[in-house]
């Protein structure tokens, strides 16, 4: 029997305190706060950016815009959408529950928050919130939605930041399910975007989607009480397979997502799906030096699902090779590393990259995870002129992720290299502390922007 999952989520969300968050969900929270906010100073000064910001042209006095003094100020609205095109826009933001959560949660909470003055505590309680309504929604599908063609963080993003919104502003079981369900109706986003200025702006749109759909509620807007599970409601629309699974009790707040599931850190500013190969590849190249020009081939060892993700052969521009293994594998034989520097047009279009992306191609595991998509492992095997061949370790999981997370000075390095980045003009130590002790905030002002 179909349970009213809408409603339920709705009562989830509105009856959700401060007290019955797990300090280790709270950690996660602290973390996703902390690693979005650094990307999105890191991508502020980006092409996309501006962009977004030119066609809004924003005004009012709500929200900060780009986490600085300087950049000025607009409606929450606005803000989220630009500061969530700029958390994302490098691709160097969080990953989990097939997508990116935190970017679309932080910016949207963040840009509501200030706006209305909710506290660390609560802006904490609300991130939890639409993370738990978003694994709550991603555990009854196990289908692929990379490979019906569509971006989970747009897709589920809006729904989950319509829960945090609603939960920052103190709603009813009753108006946090019809912002659920407004969320649900602002859903977009499109893998064939992958690669171009669109993904990052997916995030921004679903941060954006948050703060309407309960501001909307708040104004009286109604929506469908049973959104999510109606016969062609939500999960039916965007299902892969239409395998959903409409009858288990909710388990939000009981088995708790981020507990299981949480963050996984990027080392890399790339697609998630690259970095088990770059972390192979790295590894081995380090064990075992080759340079570029010794390379005959390159193989990966990855699934299919993956690959397409990783959907361009030939990238010519640095948003194009974040959706590349072919550049993951030749930026590590010629730069020994993938970094910020080495998504760039400049060093994309560098002769003896493009030469190597020539020699690369994949080799298949049909075993894929139906949750991840992933193969039980990922390898690299470089053979040489010479006929030499070198094959890497198997690898499981990407440095980083949930089950093998970074150290707090591993998190505090990649911190500090994004503000340097963003020319963020502050003590990174400062901040980083006030992020990473959030809930212990009276609110936004007291981060220092920069």
């Amino acid at each position: 029997m179909t349970i009213a999952l809408t409603a339920q989520l709705g009562a989830f969300v509105a009856d959700l305190t401060p007290q019955a968050l797990p300090e280790a969900g709270r950690e996660q929270a602290r973390i996703g706060f902390t690693d979005t906010i650094a990307c999105l100073i890191a991508g502020r000064n980006e092409p996309p950016v501006g962009i977004v910001r030119q066609v809004l042209g924003p005004h009012g006095d709500e929200s900060t815009l780009l986490f600085s003094r300087d950049r000025g100020r607009a409606q929450a609205l606005d803000a989220a959408m630009i500061n969530g095109t700029a958390a994302h826009v490098l691709d160097y933001d969080d990953a989990a529950l097939k997508g990116h959560p935190s970017v679309v949660l932080v910016t949207a909470i963040l840009a509501e928050a200030e706006a209305i003055g909710a506290t660390g505590e609560q802006m904490i309680t609300a991130y939890i919130a639409g993370y738990e309504v978003w694994g709550e929604l991603v555990r009854r599908d196990l289908g692929n939605h990379h490979m019906k063609g569509l971006h989970p963080s747009g897709i589920f993003g809006c729904v989950a930041a319509a829960a945090a919104c609603a939960k920052l502003r103190g709603m009813n079981a009753k108006d946090c399910a019809t912002a659920i369900g407004l969320g649900a109706s602002h859903s977009a986003g499109l893998m064939a975007n992958f690669g171009s200025m669109a993904k990052p702006y997916h995030c921004g749109r679903a941060a954006h989607a948050g703060i309407m759909a309960a501001r909307l509620t708040a104004a009286g807007l109604t929506a469908s009480p049973d959104v999510l599970e109606h016969p062609r409601g939500f999960l039916f629309a965007y299902s892969p397979k239409g395998e959903i699974d409409y009858e288990t009790p909710l388990r939000a707040g009981r088995d708790w997502s981020i507990l299981a599931m949480g963050l996984s850190l990027k080392k890399y500013p790339m697609c998630y799906c690259a970095h088990r190969p770059l972390d192979a590849m790295l590894d081995l190249l380090k064990a075992r030096p080759v340079a570029p020009e010794e390379v005959e081939a390159v193989t990966v060892e990855m699934s299919a699902r993956n690959y397409s993700v990783l959907r361009n052969r030939r990238p010519q521009t640095g948003l194009a090779a974040k959706f590349s293994v072919e550049f993951a594998m030749a930026s590590a034989l010629v730069a020994g590393r993938c970094g910020l520097p080495e998504v760039q047009d400049s060093f994309v279009q560098r002769p003896e990259v493009q030469a190597l992306m020539e020699r690369v191609a994949p080799r298949f595991d049909p075993r894929e995870d139906p949750f991840t998509g992933y193969a039980p492992f990922d390898r690299v095997t470089i053979r040489t002129r010479a006929g030499a061949e070198h094959v890497s370790e198997q690898v499981t999981m990407a440095r980083g992720a949930f089950e093998i997370p970074l150290s707090r000075e591993d998190i505090f390095t990649k911190f500090e290299g994004c503000l340097i980045a963003g020319h963020y003009q502050g003590e990174p130590e400062a901040l980083f502390a006030a992020t990473m002790g959030l809930d212990r905030l009276s609110g936004t002002a007291a981060l220092p922007l920069g």
